[in-house]
């Protein structure tokens, strides 16, 4: 079963004001610069493209999956692998800059867990309510 990250605006705002800045920073520079060459526009619009890419990747493919025995928190090339037998507590939280969070909303979810670096993650399910109960079947502990 898999689940979607809830997306709200201001999420999409924080992430469309980090891509400006991240273009202003990079093509500013350039367009300013009366001694650039083909190959340092080529490297500077390639960072661009890879940077914005890479963050809209993150930011908008993030999902929930339950597996077998495990709960996969995924966004772009960051994973994590949560054993059901693991997770003691699951709360809701509106408190997102803190933290390892893997989320696109402000309407959240904290999971704690036994042997993660920061001990909880924070998730945004699209229906938070259907991931409690599917979460609760799986999870002895919690």
């Amino acid at each position: 079963m898999e689940f979607r990250s809830k997306v709200d605006n201001f999420f999409v705002v924080v992430i469309s004001i980090t891509l400006f800045i991240i273009m202003a920073v990079l093509l500013i520079p350039l367009i300013l610069d009366n001694d650039k060459t083909l190959v340092d526009v080529i490297i500077v619009l390639s960072l661009c493209f890879l940077s914005i890419a890479f963050i809209l990747w993150t930011s908008f493919s993030i999902k929930y999956i339950f597996n077998p025995d495990t709960l996969l928190v995924k966004g772009g090339l960051f994973k994590t692998c949560i054993p059901y037998e693991d997770i003691t507590k699951l709360t809701e939280t509106t408190e997102i800059f803190t933290g390892y969070r893997v989320l696109a909303s402000k309407d959240s979810l904290e999971i704690f867990y036994k042997k993660g670096i920061l001990g909880s993650v924070k998730i945004s399910p699209t229906d938070k309510k259907r991931f409690v109960s599917e979460l609760k079947k799986r999870c002895p502990n919690l």
